[in-house]
């Protein structure tokens, strides 16, 4: 190992590294990929831009290591959640409770901001590709198995994916009115569909009137 990697890896320099990366993280998901500069992120994480360099000398070295950060703070967040079922709760709306207050989550928030960033960069896209097909594994296997309790098969797999990507879709829309209240109701209606695929036998009304 060379000097400037040991230089690097002291407890001191690993804490600076872990504070740009939590403050990219933030001003990503605050002010937006695009405006998350680097000079305004060492500003924020009250660095000078020589010190900032030493760290992370170029754009994409950054982008590359906040990947991985945002990555790794929401799977500490999912299992977190997927650990934590409150005695006598309903796991399914536990669960999809859950997930829809991680989707508010800096770094769900943050991740989303690159998802949108990588549509028309395929740098990015190369960079969340790895974390996005680990994290879609993780909740159709063991994390979000754990927290919306279903079983194996299709039918479940569709359970479970209708529950997310109607999470992920509602946390992504811009409502103009009345906005509370149509979540609610949706939320409701999400929990209500992905009860009745888990369950057999036959379809139920969605509606509860």
């Amino acid at each position: 190992m060379d000097a400037a990697r040991l230089a690097k890896d002291t407890p001191k320099s690993l804490k600076t590294r872990a504070r740009i990366l939590d403050c990219a993280m933030q001003l990503i998901a605050r002010i937006g990929y695009h405006a998350a500069t680097n000079p305004v992120i060492a500003e924020t994480a009250g660095l000078t831009r020589g010190a900032m360099l030493y760290h992370f000398p170029t754009r994409e070295a950054l982008v590359e290591a906040a990947v991985a950060h945002v990555q790794a703070e929401r799977s500490a967040l999912f299992q977190a959640a997927a650990d934590t079922l409150p005695p006598g709760s309903d796991v399914t709306e536990h669960a999809i409770d859950s997930y829809w207050d991680l989707l508010q989550s800096v770094p769900f928030m943050a991740f989303a901001e690159l998802e949108a960033a990588g549509r028309t960069d395929p740098a990015i896209q190369a960079l969340l590709a790895p974390a996005q097909a680990e994290f879609d594994r993780a909740q159709a296997g063991d994390h979000f198995l754990k927290i919306l309790h279903a079983g194996a098969g299709p039918r479940f797999q569709a359970s479970r994916d209708l529950a997310r990507f109607m999470l992920e879709g509602l946390a992504r829309s811009t409502l103009t009115y009345d906005r509370d209240g149509r979540k609610e109701r949706l939320l409701a209606v999400i929990k209500r569909a992905t009860h009745m695929l888990n369950r057999k036998g036959d379809v139920q009304d969605l509606w509860p009137d």
